[in-house]
């Protein structure tokens, strides 16, 4: 059995998903200080304008350093519609999106009040059309010193070296105009690759 750690992520991107695909037990990092601006409630894909964020906002915590298992989604605001209309935006003329859409879209018309739950909820989902399917526990401490730890690998504004992990380019919507642009949300490379998506985490 091979294990390795991740944080939890919002539509998570491919490198994350390759994790999943790669080891048999994923421990998820929800007993850490919640850090802010990184894949926990952010993703990127790739729209008519390059790459585009797309955030999740949650609600301030009461204390300075929170458990991320303990962030709450904000409900203010109309982020979900903005995201759903985002992903019809960039991904409707992209090979899978219609097939996919019916899946995704109750994720954009409901109330999840916790982000973990919310990133879970969507996670399993996916993991169920890539046709995956590690042991997924949640770690009720922190331990700072792990074997195979991605939880900040896997990060939009730091990235660490990761040797595992190559990209592999694929067929985008808007490749033509913005060349190939690697490591986006694993939405990206469903909508656009359908059921042999797997083919390319490994």
């Amino acid at each position: 059995m091979t294990a390795a750690y991740l944080s939890t992520a919002y539509l998570a991107p491919v490198q994350y998903y390759s994790k999943l695909a790669a080891f048999d037990t994923i421990y998820l990092e929800t007993s850490e200080s919640y850090q802010k601006q990184t894949y926990r409630n952010r993703c990127h894909i790739a729209s008519a304008n390059g790459m585009q964020a797309l955030t999740v906002p949650i609600e301030k915590p009461l204390t300075p350093k929170a458990f991320t298992r303990d962030i709450r989604i904000s409900n203010h605001g109309a982020w979900r519609h903005l995201h759903w209309n985002a992903f019809v935006s960039a991904y409707n003329l992209s090979p899978f999106f219609e097939y996919y859409a019916a899946d995704f879209r109750p994720f954009y018309e409901k109330k999840i009040d916790f982000l973990v739950d919310f990133n879970e909820a969507l996670q399993t989902l996916i993991c169920g059309l890539l046709d995956i399917s590690p042991t997924m526990i949640h770690t009720t401490t922190y331990t700072p010193v792990v074997g195979n730890d991605y939880r900040n690998v896997i990060d939009p504004r730091h990235p660490l070296p990761d040797d595992q992990f190559v990209p592999r380019p694929y067929y985008q919507v808007f490749r033509d105009k913005y060349r190939f642009i690697p490591n986006l949300s694993i939405v990206d490379l469903l909508f656009n690759m359908g059921p042999e998506a797997i083919l390319f985490l490994g």
